[in-house]
């Protein structure tokens, strides 16, 4: 059997419960996985699971390499899992006698002319739509179970961050997309709020410019200095500094998923996408949806009339996010955790 998900790390983790649950109903069956450069390596040592890192920045000689991948191989079946006119395309050299994709109402670039059978439609929040892919091999998905491989060094790195004895917030402030990210200002008040009430304040991030300065105009907002790891771990270590913190602050993003599929609680930013959809799936009570004032705003429709997946990327969408919006979604959680543990 071949899936292929190409892209991007938040989707990777929302096709692992279902190849948790391809493994429980099929154990005999042998998985092979295609996808992105980055997410072969946050998938890096999934059990029971071949991983082919396809380049897709290397044009028609990354199809070649494919090809030659595959060694000639014809899979029974093919999960065709992206919409996207690049991953159609790929999966043209990949044989198979079933290929299942998409429903006839979300298909899109062409899709319909690579797959043979189709998943129903129903089902909103990605990870359920992607859930459905099960159901044409005769079983359903009716859990979420993720167990991301993490070496026992990244956790070990992890620990050595911070001190333990505070609550930890780790914020995690880009998006690959930059109209997704929130002002720096408005993250470094949340932050503020945070230490005020004696957490621990801890920044995390890639190495691109972007990234470094969002971090340095965060830190230069504040007036105590947060825990700053800008640009310093790898993405198994990522993985382990996200399950170690209490609550991870972050826009649409590949953390925000991460975050969630680690086991810990996510304070979601959420305007230019629709959390409902593509929000931390295990719980939302945390995370701020203005998804459905933008539609309003910048699209004169409402959310329910927009097409599945439609975005709204345009400047100044995020700024419909106020401090006291996300303040209120903090406080909830140390009320929350009070009440249940004697958090404070």
């Amino acid at each position: 059997m071949c899936i292929l998900r190409l892209s991007a790390l938040g989707d990777a983790t929302h096709v692992l419960p279902l190849i948790r649950t391809l493994q429980k109903n099929l154990p005999e069956a042998k998985i092979t996985w295609i996808l992105g450069k980055g997410e072969a390596k946050l998938m890096e040592g999934l059990d029971g699971v071949e991983l082919i890192a396809f380049d897709k920045k290397a044009g028609l000689q990354g199809l070649k390499d494919l090809t030659h991948a595959l060694d000639g191989r014809r899979f029974d079946v093919l999960l065709q899992m992206q919409l996207a006119l690049r991953a159609n395309l790929v999966s043209a050299v990949i044989s198979a006698k079933r290929r299942i994709g998409y429903n006839r109402e979300r298909a899109k670039e062409g899709h319909g002319l690579f797959v043979n059978e189709r998943i129903r439609h129903d089902g909103h929040h990605v990870l359920d739509v992607f859930g459905l892919f099960t159901e044409p091999l005769g079983f359903r998905q009716t859990e979420a179970c993720w167990n991301l491989p993490v070496p026992a060094e990244a956790h070990a790195w992890a620990a050595e961050q911070w001190p333990a004895g505070k609550p930890t917030l780790l914020i995690s402030p880009c998006s690959s997309h930059a109209l997704r990210n929130w002002l720096p200002e408005r993250y470094a008040a949340v932050a503020t709020h945070a230490l005020g009430k004696g957490w621990q304040v801890v920044l995390c991030g890639g190495r691109s410019k972007l990234e470094r300065d969002m971090g340095d105009a965060i830190i230069a907002a504040m007036p105590e200095k947060p825990i700053d790891l800008i640009g310093k771990d790898t993405l198994k270590q990522l993985l382990a500094l996200l399950a170690r913190a209490d609550l991870v602050m972050t826009p649409d993003s590949g953390p925000a998923q991460m975050a969630n599929a680690m086991g810990s609680k996510v304070l979601g930013l959420y305007a230019c996408t629709d959390a409902t959809r593509s929000g931390p799936y295990s719980d939302l009570r945390y995370t701020v949806n203005r998804y459905p004032d933008a539609a309003i705003r910048f699209l004169d429709k409402p959310a329910a009339a927009l097409s599945w997946g439609k975005r709204v990327e345009f400047p100044g969408v995020m700024d419909l996010i106020e401090v006291t919006d996300v303040i209120a979604r903090f406080e909830r959680y140390c009320a929350d955790q009070g009440r249940s543990q004697g958090f404070r």
